[in-house]
């Protein structure tokens, strides 16, 4: 069994291979739902994820998917992740600040090709390579926020498995 590491990477993954049926893994997992934890089950994933009351802006959600090895054998993969509502958004603005920076990169080669000022292009890459900061720092703050609530969810995943 390989231990979650101290420090929280983006989306840590795992993997743990149990001596114990797929189908007992996951009946355990359907009964295993209690406060603050709600735990969905669709086929062989497992979500974890915690309730409203618990629930904030940077809660992640643990997802768990239990292969089978053989008749009395499988494997546990897991994957730390944040909502995945929050996670698209994330990746929506990035796309978006990406494009943006692109566009006024090849703008102001236009316009130095041209042999036209091209000051208002450069400082906009530089506000949008500012807000790119902006969003890796905001970033690291949530992971942070959510860092207890994981090893949480991985304590409690620890708790069925070994009961």
């Amino acid at each position: 069994m390989k231990p979650l590491p101290n420090e929280i990477i983006l989306r840590p993954r795992f993997q743990l291979d149990m001596v114990e049926t797929k189908e007992n893994l996951l009946k355990k997992f359907e009964t295993a739902g209690y406060d603050p934890f709600l735990v969905k089950r669709l086929d062989e994933h497992v979500f974890i994820k915690f309730n409203a009351k618990n629930n904030h802006f940077w809660s992640p959600q643990l997802h768990l998917e239990i292969d089978e090895i053989d008749a009395n054998k499988c494997r546990v993969y897991g994957i730390f992740g944040p909502n995945p509502t929050l996670w698209t958004f994330f990746m929506f603005v990035h796309f978006v600040i990406a494009t943006l920076f692109i566009i006024l990169g090849i703008w102001a080669y236009s316009s130095a090709s041209l042999h036209k000022p091209y000051s208002l292009q450069l400082v906009l890459m530089s506000i949008i390579v500012m807000m790119w900061f902006v969003l890796y720092f905001f970033g690291r703050s949530g992971k942070r926020k959510g860092k207890p609530q994981m090893h949480e969810q991985y304590s409690f995943m620890m708790k069925v498995l070994n009961s």
